[in-house]
């Protein structure tokens, strides 16, 4: 008795199948990606030497690799540091070209000239806890932001972040040409000059 061949599977089909499949899934599927911090960084500019700066007008913050501050030379808990930096960018200290006429600071002659000039420079070491360094940053954003929210309600009748929402809003029905040049205006008067060194190798 002759054996019956088994019939051949059509797999085309399969095949055109799983191609759908797959790019069904590439499709849909939606893939999760780490947000970092939102920060604009500075243009880039042509290879030049800075211009120098008085060391009353640098502010210096370090951080060491158990979370403790060092302001200025000086130790100081996280929970002061707000109004510390509030203090030398609003300082006002200047003379003639260099004067603050906006600034309610104390004008001490030791510390910032005027807040355009005013630079914060925070540093770290490599063993530095990454979220002790975002608290000390957050501290540091929220100090420019104070002063921002203050000069846009004297001047605007609101702060700088009902400004910034307002232009961001689809919904705003005001000239937003005039309202981006107040926020520049006030960003001006208090440009956020955060400069963060280079970690250092340090034990502690």
């Amino acid at each position: 008795m002759a054996r019956r061949s088994a019939p051949e599977v059509n797999a085309g089909s399969m095949a055109d199948i799983a191609f759908l499949l797959l790019i069904f899934f590439l499709v849909t599927t939606t893939i999760e990606t780490d947000s970092g911090i939102n920060r604009k960084l500075p243009p880039i500019q042509d290879e030049q030497d800075p211009p120098p700066l008085k060391e009353r007008n640098i502010f210096i913050v370090l951080i060491n690799s158990n979370g403790n501050l060092l302001v200025e030379d000086e130790p100081m808990d996280l929970k002061n540091l707000k109004q510390a930096a509030i203090q030398f960018l609003d300082n006002g200290g200047g003379k003639g070209d260099e004067a603050c006429n906006y600034c309610k600071g104390a004008k001490d002659p030791s510390s910032s000239d005027n807040p355009v000039k005013a630079v914060i420079s925070l540093q770290n070491n490599r063993l530095t806890k990454y979220s002790d360094y975002i608290a000390v940053q957050n501290e540091l954003v929220a100090a420019y932001n104070e002063l921002r929210d203050r000069e846009a309600k004297r001047l605007f009748g609101v702060t700088f972040q009902e400004m910034e929402e307002a232009f961001k809003s689809e919904s705003y029905t005001g000239d937003k040409d005039k309202l981006k040049e107040r926020i520049q205006q006030i960003k001006d008067m208090y440009p956020q000059k955060l400069s963060e060194a280079e970690p250092k190798r340090t034990s502690r």
